[in-house]
């Protein structure tokens, strides 16, 4: 169940981020953020009821952690992207991001066999692949290299800190670390002097990215109480593939030869962590 869950999850990430896209073309992306996440948070309220847990201070305190590592790496990402190569700074960030709760999980007490291993390491390699893009502006500095880093730390942040959550908490955590992200990002926006309202016609793809991106946070809390973290958190980082897919099917863009290589790379690990979890 855990390789299912996580793998769901990648893919729902993955269709969010392709919605998010969307909406970034019609709206400025603080708005985007601002209200796909609003949209998020109205749908753990609403299913709240529906995966009962025990309210608690630390569950809710772990979900604002997260929250905040989240939002964090999120601002950080975009500024990567703004003085950095998208070449670099999107590989740097997604690796980081995967790698980080793998470190953490291994450090805790995971102990997955040499078959899951293997599927780890492939996966790594997996999303480092996918997440090439083509050269674009800026120039590679250190400076960039480092906010690339530390964006991938928060988004690595996010998974680390949802887990340490009680596991009878149920979506508590979610609702903690929803808080946080809309508080913070909305504040940016309103000291940048940045608008909130949505390009004409994008609302339904925020709402739609928001849906989606809340629906894959509970899919990654299920996974996460199912299994290891080490191996949870680098199927869930493999949304990227099925971001590219969709940009493919639906936009008509092509995939780079590196990057179909990542997609084939991410369904041989995907295969290789199911079969040793069922071994």
């Amino acid at each position: 169940m855990t390789v299912i869950l996580a793998t769901a999850c990648a893919i729902v990430y993955g269709t969010a981020d392709f919605f998010g896209g969307l909406a970034t073309r019609r709206s400025r992306v603080l708005s985007v953020v601002v209200l796909s996440q609003t949209a998020g948070l109205a749908l753990i309220l609403v299913l709240l009821p529906l995966l009962p847990g025990a309210y608690g201070t630390l569950a809710l305190s772990w979900g604002l952690a997260a929250g905040l590592a989240g939002a964090a790496g999120l601002v950080l990402f975009y500024r990567a992207l703004a003085t950095g190569v998208m070449s670099v700074v999107a590989p740097t960030t997604a690796v980081t991001s995967a790698a980080l709760p793998v470190v953490f999980g291994l450090a805790t007490g995971d102990r997955p066999g040499v078959q899951a291993l293997v599927g780890v390491a492939l996966a790594l390699g997996a999303v480092l692949l996918v997440s090439q893009e083509g050269k674009g502006g800026g120039q590679v500095t250190p400076r960039s290299v480092l906010v690339s880093l530390a964006a991938g730390a928060g988004f690595g942040g996010f998974f680390i800190l949802l887990s340490m959550a009680p596991d009878d908490s149920g979506l508590w955590p979610l609702v903690g670390a929803r808080l946080s992200s809309v508080s913070v990002v909305a504040l940016l926006a309103l000291l940048t002097g940045r608008g909130l309202r949505p390009g004409a016609g994008s609302l339904p793809v925020i709402v739609a990215a928001g849906v989606l991106d809340m629906t894959a946070n509970v899919l990654y809390l299920l996974a996460q109480r199912d299994g290891l973290l080490s191996l949870v958190a680098v199927l869930v980082s493999l949304y990227p593939a099925s971001t590219l897919v969709l940009a493919n099917r639906v936009l008509g863009e092509r995939l780079r030869a590196v990057q179909i290589a990542g997609v084939v790379c991410a369904l041989a690990a995907v295969a290789l962590i199911a079969v040793a979890q069922h071994s």
